[in-house]
């Protein structure tokens, strides 16, 4: 936390709504006078808010500040589950976090952040029509700094529930890839049952299907899909327009689950009752290799790639299973960044640029 805020008197919310499993604790408030915006501010809008660039009066520091209306408590909310993720600073694959403000003039509460670059997605939509796909070493590299950071939040008992290119952030030297926006996380604590959250694109087959213990495997199936994306030059690997439509774009490449593959889903109203309903004829056997053959993915990312995107999620890879697999061993020294300067303290031969051009 930055030290303006630290020497702010404590604050904390009365009225906000603190579920069961996440750790009550005070929030410090500080001063937006401590801040100024940039001429050029607006970094983005999103459901839970616009992010604007800032600038630190007394460090000169660059910020990023996600503005809440005065009635909206998501910010505290948002802020306990950053800080948490954050590790106390010993994870470097998430957004740094700085703090809460409070503007004087609004009242409006203000999430103070790290400034990063751009997010993934708008790097990989900016790649020029016809660029060839990024290279494996390149797609491995981001992955594993993902994983990395999704493990330590997962440690922390915290789900992200809508991780998307969109909330990838990336830092100014492309050599790191951050996690943001915890405005959907929840403690894996919390009590059930658990609604469905985050993007439809990128919402695991469990969540769509309304199971209500669904765990962090569901972060799995998101970064998934980010990695088939990557791969995939940007483009979305399941768009469907409504719960329905997804799980079948999902079910139409990996195959429809059975008693063998997951017994839990010939259980559920999808099963019993939209698939008779449905005109088309939905796929029993799996073609993910085929929308990724070998000369896109070597092997050893394959398995990566369909042990995320597995739709039983006892079967699926966790971010911690995933780490160890063969494929991340080709990756010079993988041992996690040191605290002090997560950014450009990676080990020497771990010094991978994530370079998108």
């Amino acid at each position: 936390m930055a030290a303006s805020v630290k020497t702010a008197a404590a604050v904390c919310d009365p009225t906000a709504a603190v579920k069961p499993g996440l750790k009550r604790k005070r929030i410090a408030v500080g001063s937006m006078d401590q801040y100024e915006f940039e001429d050029t501010c607006c970094l983005g809008v999103g459901g839970f808010g616009a992010v604007f660039k800032a600038r630190h009066r007394a460090t000169g520091q660059t910020v990023a500040m996600k503005r809440y209306s005065p009635a909206d408590h998501t910010a505290f909310r948002e802020a306990r589950f950053l800080e948490e993720a954050n590790c106390g600073g010993a994870n470097p694959f998430v957004v740094g976090y700085h703090g809460v403000v409070r503007d004087p003039v609004t009242g409006e509460m203000i999430l103070v952040m790290e400034c990063m670059a751009a997010s993934l997605h708008d790097l990989l939509c900016q790649r020029p029509r016809g660029s060839p796909p990024l290279p494996e070493a390149t797609v491995r590299a981001a992955m594993w700094q993902l994983l990395s950071g999704t493990k330590k939040m997962h440690d922390a008992h915290i789900i992200h529930r809508d991780i998307k290119p969109q909330n990838v952030l990336i830092g100014e030297s492309h050599s790191v890839v951050k996690i943001c926006d915890f405005g959907l996380a929840m403690s894996i604590d919390e009590r059930l049952p658990y609604a469905p959250a985050g993007t439809l694109w990128y919402q695991a087959p469990e969540m769509l299907l309304g199971k209500p213990d669904y765990d962090e495997k569901v972060d799995s199936w998101s970064l998934g899909c980010v990695m088939a994306e990557l791969i995939n030059k940007g483009r979305p690997l399941f768009q469907g327009f409504h719960d329905d439509g997804q799980l079948c774009a999902i079910f139409d490449l990996l195959g429809v689950p059975d008693d063998s593959t997951w017994p839990w889903f010939s259980s559920t109203p999808f099963a019993r009752e939209v698939m008779p309903e449905l005109d088309m004829q939905l796929q029993r056997c799996n073609r993910l290799r085929n929308r990724f053959p070998e000369t896109k993915l070597s092997t050893e990312g394959f398995e990566v790639l369909s042990g995320l995107l597995t739709c039983n999620p006892e079967k699926r890879l966790t971010a911690a299973a995933a780490l160890k697999h063969p494929w991340f061993a080709k990756v010079d020294d993988l041992e996690l960044p040191k605290k002090e300067n997560p950014a450009s303290a990676l080990p020497k031969r771990q010094k991978l640029r994530v370079v998108f051009v």
